[in-house]
């Protein structure tokens, strides 16, 4: 729900003032976590003519000889090429599978578990890590899913970072300011 006051005092500190920072194609860097910069890194890129300023909030800072407005949202002159393949971190293993446990759909209490354990030479790899909640990760313990009469819900696999940005566009974030929005394309229906 809209909330002015909330929204303004949101972003009255210079400091809590990020700016989106958007590819050459005009496409979020990242979805989640969104791709953001402080304000002074925008404005740095943007003298540095690293980027071109796309929406400006507001609010403006000044010195004795300059009075500039707050980028919000700033694009790269050069494209960057996303990478084909993620690494392979904490973060982007329970956005593979989307902060669910794989054995029992749970989104809270989050580990992760080796489907081979270990000690049967399983390996700490995509294709063999999956997120797993506390309680099934210990039911678990150190055997099989199959030893343990657990069935996974998905394969593990080593997912695309194209794979991991659709993911991510499933968790907005809980503050979006109004110039983003035509450059955030979140899973909401459109106005006709």
């Amino acid at each position: 729900m809209y909330q002015p006051d909330l929204l303004e005092q949101r972003w009255a500190s210079p400091q809590s003032c990020p700016a989106l920072v958007l590819n050459a194609d005009f496409t979020p860097l990242s979805y989640y976590p969104l791709s953001l910069w402080s304000w002074q890194d925008a404005i740095k890129a943007s003298f540095l003519e690293r980027v071109d300023v796309v929406a400006t909030y507001d609010r403006e800072i000044r010195s004795p000889s300059l009075r500039l407005k707050l980028p919000s949202v700033v694009a790269l002159r050069q494209y960057v090429k996303p990478a084909s393949h993620p690494a392979f971190t904490r973060f982007n293993l329970f956005l593979r599978d989307r902060f669910q446990c794989q054995y029992c759909g749970a989104g809270n209490d989050l580990t992760f578990d080796h489907v081979v354990p270990r000690a049967y030479g399983g390996r700490t790899t995509w294709s063999n890590v999956t997120t797993a909640c506390a309680p099934c990760n210990l039911r678990k313990g150190g055997r099989t899913p199959a030893e343990a009469h657990m069935q996974l819900r998905s394969k593990p696999h080593q997912p695309s970072t194209h794979a991991l940005q659709d993911h991510g566009r499933a968790f907005p974030p809980h503050y979006c300011h109004e110039t983003w929005r035509d450059y955030l394309y979140w899973d909401v229906e459109l106005e006709s």
